[in-house]
């Protein structure tokens, strides 16, 4: 029992120790965006902060951090 509890908690910390840290976008960075998995938008029409999780070309997950206009703006 004890050795199942010691290999889930190592399971556990290994899957921590993985998550990625959010990165901000920056004029010119190059993106590799294969598919958006989700997107959170700032609301009302000010520029806000906008979240988008995307997989790149290698099957990799990111989230990218980045200053956009709500998605209630009319124009």
């Amino acid at each position: 029992m004890k050795r199942i509890a010691c290999l889930l908690a190592l399971g556990c910390a290994a899957t921590l120790a993985h998550a990625e840290t959010p990165e901000h976008y920056h004029y010119g960075m190059h993106l590799d965006i294969a598919k958006v998995i989700s997107q959170t938008l700032p609301q009302g029409c000010e520029a806000g902060e906008a979240r988008m999780v995307y997989l790149d070309s290698k099957g990799e997950q990111h989230t990218l951090i980045y200053q956009r206009t709500g998605e209630d703006c009319r124009y």
